[in-house]
């Protein structure tokens, strides 16, 4: 009998191994990528825009309009990640059109809206076009509403346009830095390249198969709700080009708010600042108190109970917040800065969001 000595792996073999991994990596994302086009084809196919656009500076901004056409302008920005329909879902659009006209838009990147070029999306950016936007529109003097990452918006557009804005509702803000696994995920699908490619293939994929978890962590502690969970349009929300405005805006979270925080004390618009007591993606004592506390005469309304995603928790609650800035506005026409100072609330919590 005969023994051969063990045949030790050559480099031909090691090359082997490594153009058949490349090839395995190669036929993966290859089907990752048609998976996703056809997914994102089939969305907006299914899911076409019920809106108007609005071009301004090179963008088309998707919005909806609703109730009467000579009511009190609302203004209505969504999260990130989000669209208008995740909005009128909440039942919150329905409840406002009846003394308000109210405005919805799709922000820059989401829902049918185009991407912000020549340049990273920041609030101020973003406040600008909205407000040419407003007034290609000629809609004068909105009280605007922003929910999550759209509060971020909401807010520029009260420190750099103050007489443009009639009054502010800040629902479940980010306000001042904290360390978040979120944002540096997301962040790396806006580096070039790499991003892009993980953007056609895996990260959608990936982010499908969190979709669930995600949605229940932001309604938490409430269940999700039908409205939300029955026929919304996920994959519109996961297509490649809105992953890149969410990366774009999670890479932005923590710097924006490092060179807004110092500022939040200068607002001169009537603010209302909304937030739920069981938040569970932003704490409300670091960040809503917290910028209760920063701006003089805010009025904070804490809902307990409520969840991340107030406006559909509480509409008719918002519906109130909205209400109580559209009178504070009126109220301080009258008023010095020393007087709507006295103002401040000290917290209240507004029972009975469910």
């Amino acid at each position: 009998m005969r023994f051969h000595a063990p045949r030790h792996p050559t480099h031909h073999d090691a090359a082997g191994a490594r153009l058949a991994l490349l090839a395995g990596a190669a036929l993966v994302l290859g089907a990752s990528a048609l998976h996703v086009r056809r997914q994102t084809r089939r969305a907006e196919h299914e899911h076409p825009p019920r809106g108007r656009f609005v071009h301004v500076h090179g963008t088309a901004l998707h919005y909806t309009e609703h109730g009467a056409a000579d009511a009190p302008p609302l203004v209505i920005l969504h999260g990130s990640g989000s669209m208008a329909e995740e909005i009128e879902r909440s039942g919150l659009v329905e409840r406002a059109g009846a003394n308000y006209r109210v405005i919805v838009f799709d922000r820059v990147g989401h829902g049918h809206s185009d991407r912000l070029h020549g340049g990273a999306p920041t609030p101020a950016r973003q406040a600008d076009l909205v407000l040419a936007a407003l007034r290609r529109l000629e809609i004068d003097n909105p009280i605007v509403l922003g929910h999550s990452w759209g509060a971020l918006v909401a807010m520029a557009l009260g420190l750099n346009h103050p007489h443009a804005v009639r009054a502010l509702v800040l629902l479940s803000g980010y306000w001042f830095p904290t360390p978040r696994a979120d944002v540096a995920w997301m962040s790396g699908l806006a580096i070039p390249l790499l991003g892009a490619l993980m953007r056609h293939t895996l990260a959608p994929l990936a982010a499908r198969l969190a979709w669930p978890r995600a949605i229940k962590r932001a309604f938490a502690p409430a269940p999700v709700p039908a409205s939300f969970s029955e026929g919304y349009p996920v994959w519109l929300s996961l297509r490649p080009g809105q992953l890149h405005a969410m990366a774009g805006e999670a890479a932005l979270m923590i710097p924006t708010v490092l060179r807004l925080a110092p500022h939040y004390g200068e607002l001169r618009v009537p603010v209302v600042i909304g937030a739920g007591a069981d938040d569970r993606k932003f704490s409300t004592r670091w960040h809503s108190l917290r910028l209760h506390k920063a701006i003089a005469g805010s009025v904070l309304r804490i809902v307990d109970g409520a969840s991340h995603m107030l406006h559909h928790d509480a509409p008719e609650l918002v519906l109130g917040f909205i209400d109580e800035a559209a009178q504070v506005a009126d109220t301080s026409r009258t008023l010095t800065s020393p007087a709507r100072a006295s103002r401040r609330a000290d917290g209240p919590v507004v029972q009975g969001a469910h």
